[in-house]
């Protein structure tokens, strides 16, 4: 019998390996679009991390994406500082930012913790949208990518640039998957299922919270460097608010907790923003349509419906099996 964990491992195998296929039969448009994917399932993945395993929804990780990348046009483009080393120097400084918001949001809970996150974030782009030296509304451009010739690797090729942010995806989604199942993971889950009883086990709840929202910040500033690297032209929009507001979108759709649930859900609202609009120019209502659905049904996403049959066909072969015996 399939149970739960199976199950989820099963749709991982199936999401990473429907996004090569699409890579092996696709053009450049398609390179496109599992580039974008792939950023926004990283970013995701990273607010998953404090919503659905810590239980800190965030409406200020699009400002930690927008500095990543800003943080790397600096280094790069500003500074000179070779691409790998401005990436690498991009996370640290984003990672430090996170830990520096988390030690003052993460003293109050609930609506009030996502209105602080949310208005940090308009500080952020209020910031880089008037600060010229970095181009203030006009944005940076001429952001360079990572120079991996020397192993023979050329990001400068859209198709395989698309395939090494597949695998960068992969790599962040093993790692935090391994971090889960550690004992600081399973600390992080239960201060999100009981913080009062965690807390009364000796746990520090706040260090806690504030060491996840920074390794959330790090993943965030990863995803802003590489859509740095993707476009290779950065704007204020990516610190807005309603950046963060879409991945929640996506972590919900996909499934909150899961961690897979929000790569499903990257996929999804992209594909359905760039190939449902050719169509129609009210793609996002029939999003809102899909998403309320999806939230009214109570199973956590496209993750939990599956879950949810999985648990339906188990019920149906229980009296089988019975009356064989």
């Amino acid at each position: 019998m399939m149970t739960s964990e199976r199950l989820r491992q099963l749709i991982t195998f199936v999401t990473f390996a429907a996004l090569v296929g699409y890579w092996s039969t696709t053009g450049y448009f398609g390179y496109e679009l599992i580039a974008e994917i792939a950023v926004f399932a990283i970013l995701a993945m990273s607010l998953d991390l404090v919503a659905g395993y810590t239980g800190l929804v965030s409406l200020g990780h699009g400002a930690l994406f927008g500095f990543g990348a800003y943080m790397f046009g600096l280094f790069t483009v500003k500074l000179g500082i070779a691409p790998a080393t401005g990436m690498a120097a991009a996370i640290v400084a984003t990672t430090i930012c996170a830990l520096l918001v988390a030690m003052v949001v993460v003293r109050v809970h609930g609506i009030f913790f996502i209105m602080i996150t949310l208005a940090i974030g308009e500080m952020g782009y209020e910031f880089f949208f008037k600060y010229r030296y970095l181009g203030g509304d006009d944005g940076l451009v001429g952001l360079p990518r990572l120079d991996l010739s020397g192993i023979g690797v050329n990001l400068s090729d859209p198709s395989v640039f698309a395939l090494a942010m597949i695998v960068v995806t992969l790599c962040v989604f093993l790692v935090l998957a391994y971090l889960l199942r550690t004992p600081y993971g399973r600390v992080l889950t239960g201060i999100h299922e009981n913080p009062q009883r965690m807390r009364a086990l000796g746990f520090p709840i706040r260090a806690y919270r504030i060491s996840a929202f920074a390794l959330s910040g790090a993943i965030a500033g990863l995803a802003g460097t590489l859509t740095a690297q993707h476009t290779q032209f950065i704007t204020p929009q990516l610190l807005h608010w309603t950046t963060s507001g879409e991945v929640l979108v996506m972590i919900i759709l996909g499934g909150l907790g899961s961690l897979v649930g929000p790569i499903i859900g990257a996929a999804i609202v992209t594909l359905l923003r760039h190939e449902l609009s050719s169509y129609t120019d009210y793609w996002g209502f029939w999003l809102g349509v899909f998403l309320i659905i999806v939230v009214v049904s109570r199973k956590d996403g496209i993750v939990g419906w599956l879950d949810y049959l999985r648990q339906l066909v188990a019920e149906r072969r229980r009296p089988e099996t019975a009356e064989e015996a």
